[in-house]
């Protein structure tokens, strides 16, 4: 049996959205909001104003790229360019987990394109990366929030390219490396490696994107708030911070305080390295720990922020897909039950594996306490298991 650790993680939140606050957050930080005004006063203009100002800083984002802050988290801000953009030309969707899955469904079922391609991967496993036509727009996730997968680099993607390249770069921004002269349209959300408030996305367009935008009318209907042209023009004022919608000024004075954080503690390449920190941490612990695996074989598309891992051991592994289910439900809420780490276990529509945020909010110190426990309960688990047979 597994000696129970003595040591545990000072901050046990390991979600993989909504991530955990940055270290030392209290709701102080809040107490600059704008609330009571209207988000459209020069007050309020200027706070979300300064989301995207301080975001493309830290992001090293091109001078000529625009920025919104736009509704619906990620979500929200995946489906504005996939139903302003898309139908000029034949669209792949590369897929390998539940998200990217989520935008082929899009343009299969619902805007119901006929020229759509779907390339996809198995949970653990990334698309033939090569196998894309970029004569067509390309739909793609960065990082594989659900599979703990993520495309190795940008060098795939030619610099000549006919098509745009649009990616879902939500549990990536601000912890993995973009290349933005390989990339045409860019989402993300405060919730993830910010460790913000959910229910606000963020839409960042290049200068071939604004071109497209411009020149090209989707033969569908557009609700309001995917509406980002007037008279065949970009509204500039959306890059501003005039934001379509009413925001959450509470959520936008949470935002600036991550941003902030992250400035202070070294910028955009510190982040990166805090999750690197982390992986590395898993990456050492698993090598040596006999019954657990990477869910990606493969190091080199590895997630250093949604990292999941697999039961490897007979007894467990060959279990049926229910029971394996249980176990790991099981496994993670000895965890809960210990306060040590919460929101451990995999998403729904992943296979049945242990996933754990590793982004710039968590303290790679932190997750260098919490491998221990996860032994601890595998073994107490199993333990329980036999007993109860």
């Amino acid at each position: 049996m597994t000696s129970k650790p003595t040591t545990q993680p000072n901050n046990p939140l390991f979600s993989s959205g909504p991530c955990t606050k940055r270290p030392g957050w209290t709701p102080s930080a809040l107490a600059g909001a704008s609330l009571g005004r209207s988000h459209r006063s020069t007050e309020g203009k200027g706070k979300l104003a300064e989301v995207i100002d301080r975001s493309k800083a830290l992001l090293g984002m091109p001078d000529d790229w625009r920025l919104a802050v736009v509704p619906g988290s990620d979500t929200g801000a995946v489906e504005m360019a996939l139903w302003s953009m898309l139908g000029a030309r034949g669209v792949d969707s590369l897929v390998w987990e539940s998200f990217g899955k989520t935008w082929a469904t899009d343009l299969k079922s619902h805007l119901k394109l006929d020229n759509a391609r779907i390339i996809d991967a198995p949970y653990g496993e990334i698309s033939d990366l090569s196998a894309a036509d970029w004569s067509n727009d390309v739909v793609f996730c960065w990082n594989g929030t659900t599979s703990g997968v993520r495309v190795p680099n940008g060098d795939w993607i030619p610099d000549d390219r006919e098509g745009l390249a649009i990616c879902d770069a939500t549990s990536a921004a601000f912890a993995m490396e973009l290349p933005w002269n390989k990339l045409d349209v860019v989402t993300w959300s405060w919730q993830k490696a910010m460790g913000g408030e959910a229910a606000h996305g963020m839409l960042a367009l290049g200068p071939r994107a604004v071109e497209r935008l411009e020149n090209y009318t989707p033969p569908w209907p557009l609700p309001k708030v995917f509406r980002m042209t007037k008279g065949g023009k970009l509204i500039e004022g959306l890059f501003r911070g005039e934001t379509l919608n009413t925001p959450s000024m509470l959520c936008v004075e949470d935002a600036i305080d991550a941003l902030k954080w992250m400035e202070s503690a070294g910028g955009g390449a510190a982040m990166v390295a805090r999750s690197d920190a982390s992986l590395a941490a898993v990456a050492d612990w698993v090598a040596a720990t006999p019954w657990v695996d990477f869910l990606p074989a493969s190091a080199n598309i590895r997630s250093s922020t949604s990292i999941c891992l697999k039961y490897v051991e007979p007894e467990v592994a060959t279990m049926p897909t229910d029971d394996l289910r249980a176990f790991s439900k099981a496994l993670a809420g000895r965890l809960e039950a210990e306060g040590i780490a919460f929101d451990t276990n995999n998403h729904r529509d992943a296979p049945p594996t242990l996933r754990i945020w590793g982004g710039a909010t968590v303290e790679p110190t932190d997750m260098a306490a919490l491998l221990p426990w996860l032994d601890w309960s595998y073994h107490e688990t199993k333990a329980a298991l036999a007993k109860a047979a």
